[in-house]
């Protein structure tokens, strides 16, 4: 399964799969502090990364996998 788009509300990341399901966390995790702290117009520019098995913020320097994405647990 690979990502096929990324949306935010004020506290929460939504991460929409290939196999229909959309994985939504809070951005209150301690391992999305980066995230958290980017400014809306910054979490705008994300990238898939190849095969699109994770989600990247260039500008950030950091971004996400898809594997841990599903037991919500950080990589």
């Amino acid at each position: 399964m690979c990502v096929q788009s990324v949306r935010f509300t004020e506290a929460m990341i939504y991460v929409a799969l290939s196999d229909g399901r959309e994985i939504g966390l809070p951005l209150s995790l301690p391992w999305l502090a980066w995230l958290a702290q980017a400014t809306p117009e910054q979490r705008a520019r994300w990238s898939l990364e190849p095969r699109g098995f994770a989600v990247y913020w260039e500008e950030l320097d950091n971004g996400i996998e898809v594997a841990p994405l599903l037991t919500s647990q950080p990589m």
